[in-house]
């Protein structure tokens, strides 16, 4: 997970339920923010009998080019997802969220695909979108992608490994040289051209892994949430505060409600479980 400035209080919300992290931070987060975030990680794992480890690392970017230019892609710090296997060095595998991001069901159902991706598949994503008649990549994409419609980076798998036998890094660098004139979605546009290139190394997993306004927008596309509930929700572009998102606000104002001593009790009587296998009906205002 990684956090740039303004996004302390949403982050520290959406740690209640991470059990295991690496944590990095913006130098303005580092220097104003890092003893409350460490305070409250302190706190949980107090709570929680020390069930979890935590780690907050700065934010590193390669040696090539101007490090100022890769914090500024997209937004900032967020292509530090890009060399994540370079920096956890150590690492074999990983669940990459966005911070604004949040669980609706257990984060082992996530994990579970890594034991569904074959031996030469490197990273999970879902796709960018469901119907392409609103799709953005096969619209308006100036650059390869993934696939028909593009894959979204929100909620990533990263088996860091086999990212790094494949020398993932290698290809970064290069790619964002040849497209940047062509990119808008900055770190994400350059996963989708590397899995272009290379669609055997990518597992797709449902969209209910990474539920977003597009969703729903409309109507509903995620026949997965449909069928089995939302499991991730990702809060892209500010619905979680968005008025004309009622059930994204919802969601992220139970949640913020949620302390660790009453988390059972909570997520069983208030309205974030009921949101949970009913929220595309809600999103979709039936």
């Amino acid at each position: 997970m990684v956090a740039s400035k303004g996004h302390v209080h949403i982050l520290l919300i959406l740690l209640h339920r991470t059990f295991s992290l690496f944590l990095q931070l913006s130098d303005v987060l580092r220097v104003v923010h890092l003893s409350t975030i460490r305070g409250q990680l302190h706190e949980w794992r107090i709570t929680m009998n020390y069930s979890f480890v935590f780690d907050v690392l700065p934010i590193t970017f390669p040696l090539q080019g101007n490090p100022e230019e890769w914090r500024r892609l997209f937004k900032p710090c967020a292509s530090q997802r890009l060399f994540l296997p370079v920096v956890l060095a150590d690492v074999d595998s990983l669940l990459y969220v966005d911070t604004d991001t949040l669980f609706l069901g257990p984060l082992e159902d996530v994990w579970h695909h890594f034991e569904l991706m074959n031996s030469s598949q490197i990273a999970a994503l879902t796709p960018e979108h469901e119907d392409p008649n609103t799709g953005w990549y096969n619209r308006f994409a100036r650059h390869p992608y993934y696939g028909k419609l593009g894959v979204n980076s929100g909620v990533m798998l990263m088996n860091l490994t086999r990212m790094r036998l494949f020398s993932w890094t290698d290809y970064v660098v290069p790619i964002y040289k040849e497209y940047k004139l062509t990119m808008t979605w900055g770190d994400q546009d350059i996963i989708n051209i590397i899995f272009h290139f290379h669609p055997d190394k990518l597992y797709v997993y449902p969209c209910r892994y990474n539920y977003r306004p597009d969703h729903c927008m409309y109507m509903s596309v995620c026949h997965g949430a449909e069928q089995s509930g939302v499991a991730v929700l990702h809060g892209s572009r500010g619905s979680f505060h968005a008025e004309k998102l009622p059930a994204f606000r919802a969601i992220f104002k139970a949640t913020e409600e949620v302390t660790l001593s009453n988390v059972t009790i909570t997520l069983n009587a208030s309205s974030v479980h009921e949101l949970h296998f009913n929220f595309v009906k809600f999103s979709d205002g039936k």
